[in-house]
């Protein structure tokens, strides 16, 4: 058996195991995401939420997922029906490869990338095309203009994003994501991680984030209130099931990116303490109680207040950060706390 996993077919089957395993975790957290999701929002309206199918009401998301798969999928006259059924496969499948490059463990990752950052955002600027494929698609005036806001939305936010990630870049030297969090071990534990040395902008990062993937107060692209949900209001069954998993796959990603980047990944935040891929999921979770917590006690903003803080706020704050950091990077203030690469972090 270890003579064939050294052959072509072997390395092949070891690559589909993998990748299923990944596609595995990612599908099996999204029932308890959105399970949680709707948890937490009852519980601080102050409400039961999803508590009759199984246990705790446990199995409501795959109740909820069987009555979208069973349910017949209804395309609008006059809409162009590849193209409309193309967009919540494309929105789904792109979020669910970003994944590949998200290390669990060290060395626990699809693919090891030495640009894993660029690929990141490779995918990401991808997924806009998901949102607008659909809202076009539905010939209808509501879908369209949630698609078009979602598309300024997303562009002003990776901005930002982007900026952000290049200070890590900067302390680091390096665009793996492996590299990077090998950069914030140390003795001192959570205080060896880089939410210190870029604190101001673990916070733009998490607001960034929210506003990447439509979550509120930033969901203008499916404000029901103005747009009677926006792009996918024409959706029904599986591929509205595609919207919603696509953007929930997103979320946790977000949440995996906050981790790696600022939060140490998979090691632990006690000196002494194992690291493990444990404390990666565990900091995912907290990350995703956050997202869902802003999302109950936040109101919307309005579209102009949404653009205005992505480009008239965070877009020169983190443009300055990037300027600090290096200055601070390369004469090594502090005995290189921004500097990684130069202590052999």
């Amino acid at each position: 058996m270890a003579e064939f996993l050294t052959t072509g077919p072997g390395i092949a089957l070891i690559i589909v195991a993998q990748c299923l395993a990944v596609i595995a975790f990612v599908m099996i957290s999204l029932l308890f995401l959105v399970y949680g999701d709707r948890k937490i929002w009852a519980a601080v309206q102050m409400r039961r939420g999803p508590n009759v199918v199984g246990a705790w009401g446990l199995l409501q998301t795959v109740a909820d997922a069987l009555k979208y798969v069973v349910k017949e999928i209804v395309i609008p006259a006059g809409a162009d029906k590849t193209v409309f059924m193309l967009a919540p496969m494309l929105a789904f499948v792109l979020a669910l490869i970003s994944w590949a490059v998200i290390p669990f463990n060290d060395t626990w990752v699809l693919a090891d990338l030495n640009v894993a950052v660029l690929y990141i955002f490779a995918i990401g600027s991808l997924e806009v095309y998901g949102v607008i494929m659909g809202g076009w698609a539905s010939n209808s005036k509501y879908p369209f203009l949630g698609s078009l806001r979602s598309a300024a939305q997303m562009i002003s936010y990776e901005v930002s994003i982007g900026l952000i990630i290049i200070g890590v870049i900067i302390s680091t030297g390096s665009l793996n994501f492996g590299d990077i969090v090998r950069a914030q071990d140390g003795n001192l534990g959570l205080f060896n991680w880089y939410w210190l040395p870029h604190l101001p902008m673990v916070f733009l990062f998490f607001i960034s984030a929210l506003a990447e993937t439509n979550r509120p107060p930033f969901d203008l692209p499916e404000a029901e209130s103005e747009l009677v949900a926006g792009y996918q209001v024409e959706y029904s069954s599986t591929p509205f099931l595609l919207f919603m998993a696509g953007e929930y796959i997103a979320i946790f990603l977000m949440c995996a990116l906050i981790t790696l980047l600022f939060f140490g990944g998979w090691l632990s935040p006690i000196p002494g303490v194992a690291d493990g891929a444990l404390w990666m999921v565990g900091k995912m979770a907290v990350f995703f109680f956050l997202f869902a917590m802003v999302k109950a006690i936040v109101p919307r903003y309005r579209y102009d207040q949404l653009m205005r803080l992505g480009w008239k706020v965070f877009l020169p704050f983190s443009l300055a950060w990037v300027v600090i950091v290096a200055f601070l990077a390369q004469y090594q203030v502090l005995g290189g706390f921004w500097a990684r690469w130069a202590v052999g972090g």
